[in-house]
């Protein structure tokens, strides 16, 4: 009788656990990550082998490379290359250096609450508070929160939870992921007094609205949309007017935090005119065309701004410390990357894209950035990009460095506009790499 020879189990060549946690270079990886994590990466490359979809010889090589690649964040770097400034899936504006500075020494200890000539208590964000009036005289007081959503709330709140909001009906607003205003509104308590329509709202139709039970009155920005033809809106100037007849506060919504009028964009407000114009309060947002991180700021009468820093929702939407460092350097810093990209030279756009155009045979074509994030919609930003097969976009996203590009009318557009001149050469490389393997 024949005998049959054992059959083999290639499974039992598979790296043993101690002997992959005890290479190197996975030693190295957990300097970054918890030995948890890199257990847990480490069995699932062997369960890959375990399945047959790589060979056990291999396994050493994929743990190495999966390991040297991971971070402790799941978040990747991303070059921007879509000509959108301020792109709110890439987390909107981009942090400038002496704002990521700020964030790690705010990161250890710090003195956020702590006067350390008296050794007492400080009162939190002071300094802050102080780079933002330097920023903005027109404002008697400052308070910054955690986002702009919050801020606004924080204010309606603090003037008219339990009474009313007179607001235009043309200025009911969403403002992103399904959120809106007329929701955020009713949230805090308050009640919406509509007034006037979607496309023409007068003054007297604020003036004839404003009762015993007003609490404030509410304008908003529409940030992301225009509504143009038959149309009227109340100016600040005049609503201020009636809200100071009235006896009621004037709050005003300018969305996307610009501080001072910028010429590039003359018909997006900014909280220095608004309060000029008689504003009371103005909200904004911090990550938007200011530059900064993700804060929601409020500018305006020392007597309510101390009444919202007073109101017990303040403790729930207070910003962190690493923002407000963030913000403080933003503001009193040097211009923020939004700001150069926003006021970009044509002519420089033009000579970087044809560098790259020449390094990786690619079309230099017309192109025209945008603001993005809710800001100035429909106002171009003359640039360039260079044309490319819309093939490689794909490959540009998901290899490293990663490159987000527009993919338009059946081409890969890289456009440089929000690419730091000194990451050029990466983004160059990126593109062959992405070529030859196409």
């Amino acid at each position: 009788m024949n005998q049959v020879a054992p059959q083999h189990d290639p499974r039992r060549l598979i790296p043993r656990t101690d002997a992959l946690l005890a290479l190197p270079e996975v030693a190295a990886a957990r300097r970054r990550l918890s030995a948890d994590t890199v257990v847990e990466r480490v069995r699932a490359i062997q369960e890959r082998a375990r399945r047959g979809e790589l060979p056990p010889q291999k396994v050493a090589a994929a743990v190495i490379a999966d390991l040297t690649r991971a971070r402790a964040s799941a978040q990747t770097p991303v070059l921007n290359a879509t000509g959108v400034v301020v792109h709110t899936n890439l987390g909107r504006a981009p942090l400038s250096r002496a704002a990521v500075s700020a964030m790690v020494d705010a990161a250890g200890y710090v003195d956020v609450e702590l006067d350390l000539e008296s050794g007492v208590r400080g009162k939190r964000g002071a300094r802050t508070r102080s780079a933002l009036l330097a920023a903005c005289p027109a404002a008697g007081d400052a308070l910054a929160v955690n986002n702009g959503a919050a801020a606004l709330v924080l204010a309606t709140t603090a003037l008219a939870a339990g009474r009313e909001v007179v607001v235009s009906r043309g200025e009911l607003i969403e403002i992103g992921a399904g959120f809106r205003l007329p929701d955020l509104i009713a949230s805090t308590g308050a009640r919406l007094r509509e007034v006037g329509t979607t496309n023409r709202t007068h003054l007297s139709d604020y003036a004839d609205a404003i009762g015993p039970d007003t609490g404030c009155l509410l304008k908003v920005h529409p940030s992301n949309f225009t509504v143009s033809g038959f149309t009227s809106a109340a100016p600040v100037s005049e609503l201020a007017q009636v809200a100071r007849d009235r006896g009621v506060p004037l709050v005003v919504d300018v969305g996307s935090g610009l501080l001072a009028p910028d010429r590039t964009l003359p018909d997006e407000p900014d909280a220095a005119t608004m309060l000029n114009d008689g504003a009371d309060l103005v909200t904004a947002s911090g990550d938007k065309l200011l530059g900064g991180p993700q804060a929601g700021l409020v500018l305006g009468r020392a007597d309510l701004v101390q009444r919202l820093s007073r109101h017990p929702l303040a403790r729930a939407v207070r910003i962190d410390k690493l923002a407000l460092a963030a913000l403080e350097a933003t503001v009193a810093g040097p211009t923020a990357p939004v700001v150069e990209y926003l006021h970009a030279d044509p002519e420089r756009l033009r000579a970087r894209a044809q560098a790259l155009a020449a390094a990786v045979d690619g079309t230099v074509v017309e192109h025209d950035g945008r603001v993005g994030g809710g800001g100035a919609p429909g106002v171009p930003l003359p640039g360039y990009a260079v044309r490319l097969p819309e093939s490689i976009a794909a490959r540009l996203r998901t290899e490293t460095p990663s490159v987000l590009p527009r993919v338009h009318d059946g081409f890969t557009l890289i456009d440089l506009r929000c690419v730091p001149e000194a990451d050029d050469s990466r983004l160059a490389e990126a593109v062959r790499a992405a070529m030859r393997a196409d």
